[in-house]
């Protein structure tokens, strides 16, 4: 009976050692492409077209995951949730007899209630970077107005587009409306006494 030598075991056992862990590695690597496609949506297609290919894309994806984790979003007391309500209501009321400078005000609004929430305020793709790990069915309506408000500065849009504009921010802007429960925000408060 012939043995094989025990260098070309040894090589045998490698090499499908080596097969195994590029399998495996491929195997991850789907997952976590499948992974970060279902919880970014839309925004992973755009992330790879803008970043020239999926593995580029994907890495920013989880850059954007780890800063977002690393921020302390938290969400409105009723009472904050209140006053933004009533200042949107207010603002597209304004925007029925006045449509100029709404939507410069809506953006403002959105911004406001992101800060209040606790994502930092830095330029305009760096906001909707983080909002897309927590919304990404609606940073691309960010975007869009965004793209509006910045044509209407120059006086380039129709009312048609500031009321694009202005409904495209309120998709945001509802998302971004959580509230603290009751319970939860008078636990929290300690000017507000707890009854058993």
């Amino acid at each position: 009976m012939n043995t094989l030598p025990t260098n070309t075991v040894i090589a045998v056992v490698l090499l499908i050692a080596l097969v195994i862990a590029v399998v495996a590695w491929l195997v991850m690597q789907r997952q976590r492409s499948a992974k970060l496609k279902r919880r970014f949506g839309p925004e992973y297609d755009r992330a790879v077209i803008d970043y020239g290919g999926r593995t580029t894309a994907e890495a920013e994806l989880l850059k954007r995951e780890q800063r977002v984790a690393r921020l302390k979003i938290v969400p409105l007391t009723p009472a904050d949730a209140l006053r933004f309500s009533q200042a949107w209501g207010a603002l597209q009321s304004r925007f029925i007899d006045s449509p100029t400078g709404v939507v410069a005000e809506a953006d403002h609004l959105v911004r406001e209630l992101m800060e209040k929430r606790g994502y930092p305020m830095g330029d305009f793709e760096r906001r909707a970077a983080d909002i897309s790990v927590d919304y990404p069915g609606v940073v691309s309506n960010y975007r869009a107005a965004q793209l509006i408000a910045a044509r209407d500065a120059s006086n380039e849009v129709d009312t048609e587009e500031l009321r694009k504009a202005v409904v495209h921010y309120r998709t945001l802007f509802d998302e971004l409306l959580e509230t603290i429960p009751p319970a939860a925000a008078i636990a929290a408060d300690p000017g507000i006494p707890v009854h058993s």
